[in-house]
């Protein structure tokens, strides 16, 4: 079954979530108008990383999070990507949410590694459990930007039959290099697809200073072939339609999976 999938680079608009999900709804209508069968946001798209003003409006924000459910169902098509959201315990998370093209979330994902360097985990709640969502198209993981670097939660999503994993992110400079390998390095071991949206733009961060991401939203095949790569500065919308069951076909024939040998691993 052939997937086709939009990557919507944005500039996401600091604490403006009336804004970015207005930006938001039309990268999902032309998704919708090139067939796409999913759209894809970067990390935090709603709000971006103004910790003061997330933690203050999180509850209100649970609307703006049902709209794109509703966007979802309005135009006939999955979404996915980061937002702000409370989790069972009223605590701030950063979630990524796939919502189906009826509006309902197929799954829920709360960043389970949260970036110290950005202090993300004195003002994120992390979440406690991978999420393997049913699709149409396979058994699809969810990730979170600094996720890609630990490759015990994309090894797991692999064991149990993932074929993609879609990860939403923020990535700044000067870490360009890292983001490239890893997520090539990820579809390569776990011969999947990786479907991994960036934001593009600055963002003020406080004392820290600013960072300036860089884009290069991209998919990766399990062969670590690029099937789509967007530039480094601008917002766009970039489609690209693949055969998921290519993961099946290379697992196959390369059998990493199977030649794995846990009995000797030392994983603490």
């Amino acid at each position: 079954m052939k997937l086709t999938v939009s990557l919507a680079q944005m500039n996401v608009l600091r604490a403006q979530p009336r804004e970015n999900l207005a930006k938001g709804e039309a990268l999902i209508a032309e998704a919708a108008r090139r067939g796409s069968d999913v759209v894809c946001f970067p990390e935090m798209w709603t709000t971006g990383f103004d910790w003061e003003s997330n933690a203050r409006t999180a509850r209100d924000h649970e609307r703006i999070v049902e709209q794109v459910g509703r966007l979802a169902e309005k135009y006939g098509i999955w979404v996915t990507g980061s937002v702000l959201a409370l989790n069972e315990e009223g605590k701030v998370s950063n979630a990524c949410i796939l919502f189906g093209p009826g509006g309902d979330r197929v799954g829920t994902y709360r960043k389970t590694h949260l970036f110290s360097l950005f202090h993300e985990d004195r003002h994120m709640a992390p979440g406690e459990s991978s999420c393997l969502a049913e699709t149409p198209w396979g058994p699809a993981g969810l990730a979170v930007c600094y996720d890609i670097r630990f490759p015990e939660l994309f090894r797991t999503y692999a064991l149990k039959g993932a074929k993609l994993v879609f990860c939403p992110a923020a990535f700044p400079y000067p870490r360009l290099e890292h983001w490239k390998i890893l997520v090539r390095a990820r579809a390569i071991e776990n011969q999947m697809y990786l479907v991994a949206v960036n934001q593009v733009g600055s963002e003020d961060i406080g004392p820290r200073g600013s960072v300036t991401y860089f884009g290069t939203s991209m998919i990766v095949d399990p062969w670590g072939r690029t099937v789509v790569e967007a530039g480094e500065t601008e917002e766009m919308l970039l489609t690209a339609t693949f055969d998921p069951d290519l993961a099946d076909e290379i697992r196959k024939n390369m059998r990493v999976l199977q030649d794995r040998r846990p009995d000797i691993y030392e994983l603490g």
